[in-house]
C-alpha cells in the first residue's frame, strides 16, 4: 500500500490519513522499540487462540506465525512505516502473506493490544528492578555485618544526637529497601493481568478464549471488565510510585554518603568518584549526587503520569500514548541508581578511628545519662532538665555533678555512682546499652542481620518463582507456535 507521496501506508492509516503535518506527531513507532518483542509475543498468542477457537483457519494461522518469525528476525529497524509498532508489524505480516495476514487482528483492537504489550514488557522491567533492590539489600547486610561494632555518630537535624554503629545505620536502609521491594512485588502482581480480548473497550462477538491467551503469555489473571481492561493505566501509576519511593530511599542514602565523605567518615572508591577538571586535589562523590538526582526524575515522571491520567474520560484516549514512557523512564533511571548506590556502599572505606572520635561529639551521650538517672528512680523530665543544664557548661562528670546540685539540690552520687555515669558517657558503652529490639547494640544488630538475611532470601525466592513462571509460559507459547510449522 503506497500513498501519493510514495511512502508505505500502514493498515490503520491507509491513504486517507497518510500525510499531513500531524503525521510524525501521531507516530510512536520509534519509541515503541521497547515493546517490539512484547508485540510479537502477543500477536503469536492471539493467533494461536484464534486458530484453536476455529475463528481463523490453521493454515492462515501458520502463515501468520511464520511471517511473525520473519518480522522478529528482521528486527524493529526493518519495520515499514507505521503509526505505531502494532500497525507496523501487522503491515509487515500482510506484506509477506497478503490480505490473509489481516486476520491476525480479528477480535481485538490496538487498545487492548497496546495495553497488553505494555504490561508484558513492564513486568520484566519491574522484576529487574526487584532483583537490583534485593542485591542492594544483600550488600547492605554484608557491610553492616562487617561493621556491627563500628561506633559512629548519629544525627537528627544534621546535629550530633546519639552514638550508633555503621551496622545499625546501614540496616536502617536495608529495612527501607525491603519495603520498597515489597511495593514493587505488589505492583507486579497487578501488572501481571491480561487485558487482551477487551477489544476497543466493548468486547467482541467472536468466541474468544481470554484465559487461554493470558496463560500463553504468562499472565496470572484476566482483567474482566472490557472497558476497564483497555483503558486502565493505574498499574503505571503504582509502578512509577513504587520506583519514586525506591528512588527517595536511595536519595537519602546518597545524601548521607555525600555528607559523610565531607566529614571524612567514609571514602568512596575511585570507581564511584570523580575529580575536578581544574582542582587536581579533589575527589568528589559525583555518583551519589546523580543517585540523589534520580529521585527528581522519578517523582517528575509520576507527576507527569498523574497529570496525563487526571480527568480522562472512559475509555481509550490518545493521551495514553504519552503515559507509559514515564513509567519506563522511571524504571530505567532508578534501577541504574540502585545498582550504583549498592556498588558505592560495597566498595566504601569506613574510617573507623575518625568515626569513633566523632561519636561522642556534641555531648551525644547525654540521653544515655538521662536514661541512667531515670532508671535510678528520678523522673525522666527532671533528669532531662538536669542534663540539659550540664550541657551548657560541659559534658563530663564534673559538669553533671554541678548540674545535679543546681537542679536537684544534691550531688549526683546520691542517685548514681560515678562509674555508671562514666560508662554512660562513653559512646561505645552507650551503644552497647541500647539493646532493645532494633537498637544499635551489637547483639541487637546481629539479630536484625539474621532477620534481614531471611527477608532477602525470601524475596529472592519470590523473584525466582515469578521468573520461572514467565519462562514456563514462554515455553508453552513456543511449543504451540511450533506446532503450526
Amino acid at each position: 500500500m503506497t500513498g501519493q507521496d510514495g511512502e508505505s501506508n500502514d493498515v490503520v492509516r491507509r491513504e486517507r490519513f497518510s500525510g499531513g503535518p500531524a503525521r510524525e506527531f501521531l507516530s510512536s513507532l520509534a519509541a515503541d522499540e521497547r515493546i517490539f518483542a512484547a508485540d510479537i509475543a502477543v500477536d503469536r498468542a492471539h493467533a494461536v487462540m484464534l486458530a484453536e477457537q476455529e475463528i481463523i483457519d490453521e493454515a492462515d494461522a501458520a502463515d501468520i506465525l511464520d511471517a511473525l518469525a520473519d518480522v522478529e528476525a528482521a528486527g524493529h529497524g526493518a519495520l515499514p512505516d507505521g503509526e505505531d509498532v502494532h500497525a507496523a508489524i501487522e503491515t509487515a505480516v500482510i506484506e509477506r502473506v497478503g490480505a490473509r495476514g489481516g486476520k491476525m487482528h480479528t477480535a481485538r483492537s490496538r487498545n487492548d493490544e497496546v495495553a497488553t504489550c505494555i504490561r508484558y514488557r513492564l513486568r520484566e522491567d519491574v522484576l529487574a528492578a526487584v532483583e537490583t533492590a534485593v542485591e542492594a539489600r544483600e550488600v547492605l547486610t554484608e557491610v553492616a555485618a562487617a561493621h556491627s561494632e563500628t561506633v559512629m555518630p548519629g544525627f537528627t537535624h544534621l546535629q550530633p544526637a546519639q552514638p550508633t554503629t555503621v551496622g545499625h545505620y546501614l540496616l536502617s536502609y536495608e529495612s527501607a529497601l525491603a519495603r520498597d521491594t515489597e511495593r514493587l512485588l505488589d505492583a507486579y502482581d497487578r501488572i501481571n493481568r491480561s487485558p487482551l480480548g477487551a477489544a476497543a473497550f466493548a468486547g467482541t462477538p467472536f468466541d474468544i478464549d481470554r484465559e487461554r491467551v493470558a496463560d500463553l503469555l504468562g499472565f496470572e489473571a484476566v482483567i474482566e471488565n472490557s472497558m476497564d481492561a483497555s483503558s486502565a493505566r493505574d498499574f503505571l501509576v503504582e509502578t512509577t510510585s513504587a520506583m519514586a519511593g525506591l528512588a527517595t530511599t536511595l536519595s537519602g542514602l546518597a545524601e548521607d554518603l555525600v555528607v559523610f565523605s565531607n566529614k571524612g567518615y567514609v571514602e568512596l572508591s575511585d570507581d564511584y568518584s570523580s575529580t575536578s577538571s581544574i582542582m587536581p586535589q579533589k575527589k568528589n562523590p559525583d555518583t551519589m549526587e546523580l543517585v540523589r538526582g534520580a529521585a527528581g526524575d522519578a517523582s517528575a515522571g509520576l507527576n507527569a503520569l498523574l497529570t496525563i491520567l487526571k480527568g480522562l474520560p472512559r475509555a481509550y484516549n490518545r493521551d495514553l500514548q504519552r503515559a507509559h514512557p514515564h513509567a519506563f523512564e522511571a524504571v530505567d533511571a532508578v534501577t541504574d541508581a540502585t545498582e550504583v548506590a549498592a556498588g558505592a556502599v560495597a566498595t566504601a572505606d569506613w574510617k573507623e578511628e575518625t568515626l569513633a572520635d566523632a561519636a561522642g561529639e556534641g555531648f551525644s551521650t547525654a540521653t544515655g545519662v538521662a536514661d541512667l538517672l531515670a532508671m535510678s528512680g528520678l523522673p525522666f523530665r527532671t533528669a532531662h532538665e538536669m542534663v540539659a543544664h550540664a550541657a551548657e557548661h560541659g559534658s563530663d562528670y564534673d559538669a553533671l555533678d554541678e548540674a545535679a546540685q543546681d537542679v536537684l539540690g544534691e550531688p549526683l552520687s546520691q542517685h548514681v555512682d560515678r562509674e555508671a555515669v562514666e560508662a554512660a558517657l562513653d559512646p561505645e558503652q552507650s551503644v552497647a546499652s541500647r539493646d532493645s529490639l532494633g537498637g544499635p547494640a551489637p547483639d541487637a544488630v546481629e539479630a536484625a542481620l539474621d532477620r534481614a538475611v531471611v527477608g532477602v532470601e525470601a524475596d529472592s525466592g519470590v523473584l525466582e518463582t515469578k521468573r520461572e513462571a514467565l519462562a514456563a509460559a514462554a515455553d508453552r507459547l513456543d511449543t504451540e507456535v511450533s506446532s503450526y510449522a
